[in-house]
């Protein structure tokens, strides 16, 4: 089986590049990206429970991997929502499914929104990770519009191991994440 593309570049040229950048003294502190987890909350699907598989299906068929039903972890009177109704979906990629998804949103999906121009600097939280919103699933050319009844939205989070968000920045850029040209 071949390696993905994405890790091939990590190992030969942005590990390198990191090193220069930040002045790492081993390899091992350069940051990674860890996990890459895809989250879709589906609030209508308190009045119908079949929306709740439907979105599983479709995070299933964008990630490459099963995703599983999130459940309510309080009661909500206001809402009908009961502690346990299943509320979203969700799936955690790892590996080299990790970094097909990830080749695949920065070639793909990205480019299909309409009027991009490049994703917000604003996602990080100050550990090193990144979150990116979604609001339509239907820039994944794997979804077929014809078959879904509502458009839906989905939180991407990229997990890395830096220790800051300016190390995190450099090296989702370094990957070839389409940042808009506004420095923070």
């Amino acid at each position: 089986m071949a390696t993905a593309r994405l890790k091939e570049k990590y190992n030969t040229e942005i590990v390198n590049q990191l090193r220069e950048r930040f002045q790492y003294k081993s390899v091992m502190q350069v940051p990674k990206i860890v996990k890459i987890c895809i989250n879709k909350g589906i609030g209508s699907a308190v009045s119908d429970k079949k929306l709740v598989d439907v979105g599983v299906d479709e995070l299933t068929t964008i990630s490459g991997q099963r995703a599983v039903a999130t459940k309510a972890k309080t009661s909500v009177s206001n809402f009908k929502l009961r502690e346990g109704m299943p509320i979203g979906a969700r799936v955690t990629l790892r590996g080299d499914k990790m970094y097909e998804f990830m080749d695949r949103l920065m070639t793909v999906a990205l480019p299909r929104v309409r009027d991009f121009r490049g994703i917000s600097e604003k996602g990080f939280d100050g550990r090193g990770n990144y979150t990116l919103g979604v609001k339509e699933q239907i820039i994944f050319p794997e979804i077929s519009i014809d078959k879904i009844k509502a458009i839906s939205g989905m939180d991407i989070t990229f997990v890395t191991t830096a220790k800051n968000d300016e190390e995190s920045y450099e090296l989702l850029k370094a990957f070839g994440m389409p940042f808009m040209n506004v420095k923070k």
